[in-house]
């Protein structure tokens, strides 16, 4: 078995040689492949990452000129890649990239009609009680048991993907795929992943509460029309 790692990357020029660094360790394994999508970065983004993928075999990049969303990168990067395992992370750092190689195991363990996701660890109490209460909400409100919805990585097979309808471009995209893979019957695991900080820059949305607020209106938008469109 083999995996298709994505990681969607916007004005992270910062970030991208320690992550690079990281992503060596796994695709000498012969067993993961990496698309780095240069999601409409307006730094130095495409320049370092040439540079960058000048030494590292097996991984790839991808421009997207405009940005239209976290969820459009991440989708770019799916259509883009060859593996029957596909997967994504942050290119932030605040969770390994090695971590591909864990999920990959329960993939060979358990067949390919699983969906797979990191639950996180070592994060700020402030955190944990957004992320408790998001969860419960999308528990009730899409009566399917979900929590941390947004950790990473996120792992599935080419198959499932394929299944997607109309998939969100922005970071509702999380969701969408968990949902849609407890609606279609595939059998749920976790695995725990550190959460460390940030290498460098910040978050491009969990910045303060007020950020948090209006990630919840999003939320809330996109789960009510998720649960109409997916139960028809």
């Amino acid at each position: 078995m083999k995996v298709s790692l994505v990681i969607p990357c916007y004005n992270e020029a910062a970030n991208l040689p320690i992550l690079m660094e990281r992503v060596a360790s796994i695709t000498e394994t012969g067993k993961i492949e990496v698309l780095l999508v240069d999601n409409g970065s307006t730094d130095e983004s495409p320049q370092v990452l040439n540079m960058l993928l000048q030494r590292f075999k097996g991984c790839r990049s991808i421009r997207v000129e405009k940005n239209q969303g976290y969820g459009f990168g991440i989708l770019t990067g799916l259509r883009a890649a060859e593996e029957e395992i596909l997967a994504w992370t942050h290119a932030d750092l605040q969770t390994d990239p090695k971590d591909i190689l864990t999920g990959l195991e329960y993939f060979e363990r358990y067949g390919m009609q699983i969906f797979l996701k990191g639950r996180r660890y070592d994060r700020p109490l402030s955190d944990i009680v957004f992320t408790k209460g998001m969860s419960l909400f999308e528990t009730m409100l899409l009566g399917k048991r979900m929590s941390d919805i947004n950790a990473q990585p996120t792992m599935f097979s080419k198959s499932f993907f394929h299944s997607w309808e109309n998939p969100p471009f922005d970071f509702s995209l999380d969701l969408f795929a968990y949902y849609h893979a407890c609606k279609a019957g595939l059998a749920i695991h976790r695995f725990p992943v550190r959460f460390g900080e940030r290498a460098h820059g910040v978050s491009h949305w969990n910045v303060n509460w007020t950020s948090k607020v209006k990630f919840i209106r999003r939320t809330l938008n996109y789960s009510l029309e998720l649960r109409k469109r997916l139960n028809n």
